[in-house]
């Protein structure tokens, strides 16, 4: 199995809690802080059992296109492989899709969205 790292995911919200990094990848990621514009964060409540279990929070943060460019949500950016993404797509409840995002920084990375 390929575990390079190369994929670059932003996260404002509980990818970024250790509990469930340990859960879904095994091992606590490593970050960058950085941003998203022209998205708003909100909350969502969360009923998947094993999503309450490893994030320990009933509420989740989640993002949706503004369409305003001042509009910005701070998050961190960690690099992970292929089998993580993976791993992410699975803890990700049905409400959220997953689609590439500009960074603040400059860069691209996945983030999950609103669906």
């Amino acid at each position: 199995m390929d575990d390079t790292r190369d994929i670059l995911l932003f996260s404002y919200g509980t990818l970024q809690s250790e509990s469930v990094q340990l859960a879904s990848f095994g091992r606590r990621l490593e970050g960058t802080a950085d941003a998203i514009r022209g998205y708003a964060k909100a909350m969502l409540e969360i009923t998947d059992p094993e999503v309450l279990a490893s994030s320990g929070e009933r509420f989740h943060p989640i993002v949706s296109a503004s369409g305003d460019p001042d509009d910005e949500v701070a998050g961190t950016v960690f690099r992970i492989s292929a089998a993580e993404l993976e791993a992410a797509d699975r803890y990700e409840v049905a409400d959220y899709r997953r689609e590439r995002a500009r960074l603040a920084s400059g860069g691209q990375a996945w983030v999950y969205v609103r669906r």
